[in-house]
């Protein structure tokens, strides 16, 4: 028996034109649903398939992927997901200074350099996260690792700098020295070239810079006048290389740089809601496929969504860029490169795999960078535009004092929270409403800072609202207990930070 029933007769049923009677009158608003329904469903589907041919556009983008040693071999392609990466995560970003494409545009190179060398953690609750740069010249073990093109394994060295790590044994190697050096294990890599930072910086549409005096570069071609500018394409790259024309034109001054811009790019991207943003961030995805070899584990769409938006309730105020401890003028095997500090090291290392938050000392910020003129942590306030520390919506009085600073997390506290809000060099988290006394009111019950508090932490209170901030952080969280301990002697800044990069010999 065949179960298809002709509906034909339905349709010409339902089509016929009435010859007996009066036709009904329509209603006007029945009709407007109707046709608002319509829209609405057209919408829904347009925006769907939209979705589900950029999942397919990234998706063949991707190569092969970077086999790490450790690490599962590669996870099955799928759409991106909309939701936020579970637990935490460490990804290392690898800069190399050397590109079949680029020619002899950067000068000849004869190897090539992993110059830049950026370890990301971003703790389990996503409440607070470490971009560790390591110096390109800080001297290190250097495990044996499979050479690039399968023949065989190169040798273990005992100290060596780690920007030879690359010509050892790709991206692989890299991780492998990096995992040793620091003890984390690094679950996802990637390495960008000249061409590939061009690229993304265009896929973020720039990244505001201020340099605090005129800065001329002729080995990278930067001249940026004094003030702020908007950097993307090859200027951002010549700001990233740019070594002679900042601090005392180290290396290490030149991470002090690099940092200002980090810091200013990630409250560009949290305050113009890319990390919200699935098209945005399919197009980011899109420009690190064509632009960067990924690790087989980070070679997948999917996931890197998903990480991009587990950033998004990061308080920006608990987002520290530190550079890995070390000292120069050593002697031996050191003498004109970088020694690790292995006791301050070990500090800040604990901390990180307990997932625990930390506050920097005072200037901290390095040879190549200065906190803004003026301005404490981001001038009190947030890049998502809560006003000097205090809620931006609602009867708010709790404005933090000193060099406090507010991170809405993605929107403004909008809160009934009051109280004197005092604190030495406190840092009020919010997003949400809610209220709350002490260091700050803090819509999402998370007050954390560094400093001699004057009241209760006002933690706890918070409440989810209709903020796009995120949910109430727990009165157990890391953010809403006390204040972070300070790491002293670490050279670094926070990302509420507002700083500026020093011209050499400035």
């Amino acid at each position: 028996m065949n179960d298809v029933r002709d509906r034909s007769h339905r349709l010409n049923r339902a089509t016929g034109i009435a010859r007996h009677g009066r036709l009904r009158h329509r209603n006007p608003v029945g009709t407007a649903m109707k046709v608002l329904s319509g829209v609405a469903a057209v919408a829904l589907v347009s925006t769907a398939s939209v979705a589900a041919i950029a999942a397919k556009q990234v998706t063949d983008d991707f190569g092969d992927g970077v086999a790490i040693q450790g690490q599962p071999a590669q996870p099955a392609k799928g759409p991106a997901a909309l939701s936020s990466y579970q637990g935490g995560f460490n990804m290392l970003v690898v800069g190399t200074d050397n590109d079949p494409e680029q020619g002899t545009a950067y000068g000849e190179r004869d190897a090539t350099l992993n110059d830049v060398n950026i370890l990301l953690h971003v703790s389990a609750d996503h409440t607070n996260a470490t971009a560790v740069s390591i110096p390109r010249d800080l001297v290190t073990p250097i495990p044996a690792c499979r050479k690039q093109d399968g023949s065989g394994t190169t040798p273990a060295m005992a100290a060596q700098p780690i920007n030879s790590a690359w010509g050892e044994g790709g991206l692989n190697c890299v991780v492998q020295t990096v995992q040793g050096l620091t003890g984390l294990d690094v679950q996802y890599s990637a390495a960008v070239s000249f061409q590939g930072v061009i690229e993304m910086s265009n896929a973020i549409g720039g990244v505001p810079v201020c340099v605090a005096q005129p800065i001329h570069d002729r080995y990278t071609g930067l001249d940026l006048p004094q003030g702020t500018s908007t950097l993307q394409g090859d200027q951002a790259l010549a700001f990233l290389r740019s070594r002679h024309g900042v601090g005392d034109g180290s290396d290490l001054g030149r991470i002090s740089s690099q940092q200002a811009f980090l810091s200013s790019l990630l409250r560009t991207v949290k305050s113009n809601d890319t990390l919200t943003s699935p098209p945005t961030l399919y197009k980011l995805a899109r420009a690190a496929a064509s632009n960067m070899q990924l690790s087989q584990s980070l070679n997948d769409a999917g996931t890197m969504v998903e990480m991009g938006r587990a950033l998004q309730d990061l308080p920006l105020a608990q987002v520290n860029f530190v550079q890995y401890p070390g000292t120069t003028g050593g002697a031996g095997v050191y003498s004109g490169k970088v020694q690790p500090s292995a006791e301050l090291a070990a500090q800040l290392f604990a901390k990180i795999r307990a997932d625990q938050s930390f506050s920097l000392g005072a200037d901290s910020t390095g040879i190549g960078a200065e906190r803004a003129a003026g301005a404490g942590s981001a001038a009190g306030t947030s890049a998502a535009g809560s006003a000097a520390g205090s809620s931006a919506a609602g009867a708010s009085a709790g404005t933090a004092a000193g060099a406090g600073s507010a991170s809405a997390a993605g929107g403004s506290a909008a809160g009934a929270g009051s109280g004197t809000g005092a604190s030495g060099a406190g840092a009020a988290a919010g997003a949400g409403s809610g209220t709350g006394t002490g260091a700050g009111a803090s819509g999402a019950g998370a007050a954390a800072g560094s400093g001699a508090d004057l009241g209760t932490d006002g933690a706890g209170l918070g409440t989810d609202g209709a903020s796009a901030g995120g949910a109430s952080a727990p009165a157990s969280s890391p953010a809403a207990t006390a204040p972070a301990e300070t790491l002293d002697g670490l050279q670094g800044q926070s990302a509420d930070e507002q700083t500026c990069s020093k011209a050499f010999g400035s």
